[in-house]
């Protein structure tokens, strides 16, 4: 580690407050472990952060943190923190990049948030009709599930601007509830704004949800070295189930995919992968402990192969049965 007091470590983040909130945690970790560590936020505005329409019309959210990867990799900054459900999972790593360190994991649930001064506490409070805003196909088709009566519409920008919508203060967004990600509402001290947190049992998570990943350059071994000693291996042994698991899929950022690993007290895997049609009327589920060798590949793998079995793949390209 000799050679970083004299050299700036800069991270390359988004430049939304929550990316930027991001940044400042793992720099806060960074400097407990070297405390002589100068360290320097290189924030990028995306062409997904400056896009207000589908993200699937410009290509997914992998725009998040495409821009940055390229950065990383012509070596205008030194690592990248990315929200690992951003990252495409169809895809392989960019060139000469790694995930040097996965962090402990944060809250994975979703959470349910009311406009100011509403009186409704749940999903049950709401009457037929009612507008609920998303950005998730995932979140989407869990909701129609048990409430097929609920009209579910597409809310973008971040955290805060979308609470600002809800609450009317900003943009002509007329809803009657939000859904995001406990771990968003965290991260910008906003839990407050809850109202109702759904199990896991109820809306199944993102592959990846709650994960920070830390990329460098695979052959910056000062950076790569000081990165794995924020490791956390038992979520990088989940998030790697999940993501072998939407690798087989070939699911992308906007497939109607979930999936959760968690690890329990005696150390064993164990995984719960969903496919959706877009409404939810139908779906694929599995859920698999892992075996006696308890790798996190070989779990997500027979997770995949019993939704493929359960026909996943028409339901994500949308094939009606």
């Amino acid at each position: 580690m000799s050679d970083f007091p004299e050299r700036v470590l800069r991270i390359g983040t988004r430049s939304s407050p929550m990316a930027m909130a991001q940044t400042e945690h793992v720099s806060t970790l960074l400097r407990e472990l070297h405390p002589e560590l100068t360290i320097e936020a290189v924030p990028t505005t995306t062409e997904a952060d400056r896009w207000h329409g589908d993200l699937a019309q410009l290509g997914g959210k992998g725009l998040f943190v495409k821009a940055i990867d390229q950065q990383l990799q012509r070596g205008d900054i030194d690592m990248a923190v990315h929200c690992l459900k951003d990252v495409p999972g169809d895809e392989p790593m960019p060139k000469g990049l790694v995930f040097a360190a996965m962090l402990p994991r944060a809250d994975v649930r979703d959470v349910l948030v009311m406009p100011e001064g509403s009186p409704a506490k749940s999903l049950g409070d709401l009457p037929p009709g009612a507008a609920v805003a998303t950005t998730a196909v995932r979140r989407t088709a869990q909701i129609l599930a048990v409430r097929p009566d609920l009209n579910v519409i597409r809310v973008r920008g971040a955290v805060g601007t979308r609470l600002d919508k809800l609450d009317g203060k900003k943009g002509d967004l007329h809803a009657d509830a939000m859904i995001v990600a406990r771990s968003g509402l965290e991260r910008l001290q906003l839990t407050d704004r809850i109202v109702y947190e759904f199990g896991t049992d109820e809306i199944l998570p993102a592959v990846g949800a709650g994960v920070l990943a830390l990329e460098c350059r695979r052959d910056d071994s000062p950076v790569a070295g000081l990165l794995e000693r924020l490791n956390h291996p038992a979520t990088q042994n989940e998030a790697t189930a999940e993501r072998v698991m939407l690798h087989g899929l070939r699911g992308h950022c906007n497939s109607p995919i979930a999936g959760h690993c968690v690890t329990g007290p005696d150390g064993q895997l164990s995984l719960r992968g969903m496919v959706f049609s877009r409404d939810g009327s139908k779906f694929a589920h599995a859920h698999i402990w892992g075996d006696t060798s308890n790798d996190p590949g070989t779990l997500g793998s027979r997770v995949c192969a019993e939704l493929l079995r359960q026909d996943a793949r028409d339901l994500i390209d949308g094939i009606p049965h």
